[in-house]
């Protein structure tokens, strides 16, 4: 089974561009200074934010493919940058998940944590290239472990 993406894109000014998803409307991305001036989200943000957001969307599914209510569900990333042969790359990406409960008040979170990345196509797809580690919380802050 395959499918596609199409996203277009519009040069608007300097290193400004309109990225137009469709039905789904459009948003300014931007370099940031001193290449651009930082008018929206840099295209490295975009990628570091789709990580996170995918993670997030596939323990969802997971808790939720095991009957559990998640609570409400915050994630973080971070990345750093470097130069390799003279040009910046991206060179990790770190996600923090944080539950929206205690874990104990998790039935199946030992079925959960070990699988939930398989389903996120993005990170499965980025980690190719650059390594993304993942840390789970739970509401109280504690590192979850199974």
């Amino acid at each position: 089974m395959s499918s596609s993406i199409s996203v277009k894109m519009r040069l608007l000014e300097n290193y400004v561009f309109e990225i137009d998803f469709g039905e789904f409307g459009n948003i300014i991305s931007d370099e940031p200074p001193p290449i651009g001036d930082g008018e929206g989200p840099s295209p490295s943000a975009m990628l570091a934010a789709s990580v996170a957001n995918c993670m997030s969307a596939s323990l969802l599914f997971a808790l939720r493919k095991q009957k559990e209510d998640p609570g409400e569900l915050h994630a973080t990333v971070t990345g750093t940058t470097e130069r390799v042969d003279n040009y910046l790359r991206i060179t990790s990406l770190a996600v923090t998940l944080k539950l929206g409960k205690a874990a104990s008040e998790y039935r199946s979170l030992d079925k959960v944590l070990p699988v939930f990345e398989n389903y996120c196509v993005v990170t499965q797809s980025v980690k190719r290239g650059i390594p993304v580690t993942v840390d789970i919380q739970d509401a109280d802050g504690e590192k979850v472990v199974v």
